[in-house]
């Protein structure tokens, strides 16, 4: 698990390769990937925007930016944690994903960025 901390909001990510939705032979490796935001600050704020950069070792690198995350744009209290599943695809065996949230603070509308932590994602046969 990887985990980082920005202005009170913690980060945790772990990913998993999904070899059942992979096919090697056809540059096709699936990772999904779990995240929980939990808000240990103490003003209530609002996940806007993510911000990704993926890296692939057959592919270079891409990026993913857009409103919320699975179709959501969380508020969270002060204590309140949200989990989302997602999935990423990878032409080469190993990569690694990181970025950024765009957050807003509930009592005064300022918004400020929150890192995502450095995904590993790696094939099970990349491994042998």
């Amino acid at each position: 698990m990887s985990t980082a901390v920005t202005h009170g909001i913690r980060v945790s990510a772990r990913a998993r390769f999904e070899p059942a939705h992979s096919d090697p032979k056809a540059w096709r490796n699936i990772f999904s990937y779990r995240i929980t935001i939990s808000n240990r600050g103490e003003e209530t704020v609002q996940l806007l925007r993510r911000h990704w950069i993926i890296s692939d070792s057959m592919h270079g690198r891409r990026e993913v930016e857009g409103p919320g995350v699975v179709g959501e744009t969380p508020v969270l209290a002060p204590g309140e944690e949200f989990t989302y599943s997602s999935a990423c695809d990878l032409r080469g065996a190993f990569g690694r994903m990181q970025g950024t949230y765009l957050m807003r603070r509930a009592a005064d509308g300022s918004e400020f960025h929150v890192d995502i932590p450095v995904i590993q994602l790696s094939s099970d046969w990349a491994s042998n």
